[in-house]
């Protein structure tokens, strides 16, 4: 990998505002949305895992209290104290869920490759579909979570909290806010255990 900062194009000594700053610029810019049919689109998809990569080391550099240390020789999906850099990202989208920034959460889900969409991924997606009152979608995913870690019961339990709301609502797509508020609030609970 190289200089994280390089990648999002700051200076070492940035500040973190500057650096959410730059990586929002460039995962604006490297959206997969944008691209979609567009002959760029794998090659867009790359860059954005290359942002995604940069500003998660960057933000465990700084955790750590080293934001000087350039992150050279390790490659996407290496581990890191026994996380591999997929599950680190999934631990950032957790916090963006949490912290209720779920444009920033989608966009670094979306950036995930296709092949490396575990039950993890899935479980985050029906998260952030929720807040975007997409409950059947949700509840697709988080089906498909249990279905690929049928063990977790984080996954179990929220399945079965969207399927007694999504039943509720008697084939209505949208809920009204209260409902959606309660709904989300459940289920990040469960992400914060």
């Amino acid at each position: 990998m190289k200089d994280p900062y390089e990648t999002l194009g700051v200076p070492r000594n940035a500040s973190d505002e500057d650096i959410k700053k730059a990586y929002r610029d460039l995962a604006r810019k490297y959206h997969p949305d944008n691209y979609v049919n567009h002959p760029l689109a794998d090659l867009v998809e790359e860059k954005m895992k290359e942002v995604n990569e940069a500003y998660d080391t960057i933000q465990k550099e700084r955790a750590r209290g080293n934001p000087s240390s350039s992150g050279g020789g390790q490659s996407y999906g290496q581990n890191y104290g026994g996380y591999s850099q997929t599950n680190a990202s999934y631990a950032r989208i957790r916090t963006l869920i949490n912290e209720k920034r779920f444009s920033e959460a989608e966009i670094m889900l979306d950036a995930v490759a296709h092949v490396e969409r575990n039950a993890e991924w899935n479980f985050l997606k029906g998260c952030v579909l929720i807040q975007r009152g997409r409950y059947y979608d949700a509840l697709r995913y988080v089906e498909t979570a249990c279905y690929m870690d049928p063990n977790n019961q984080e996954y179990q339990s929220a399945r079965s909290a969207l399927k007694n709301s999504t039943a509720s609502y008697g084939g209505r797509d949208e809920a009204c806010d209260i409902c959606t508020s309660l709904l989300c609030a459940n289920l990040l609970c469960s992400c914060c255990r």
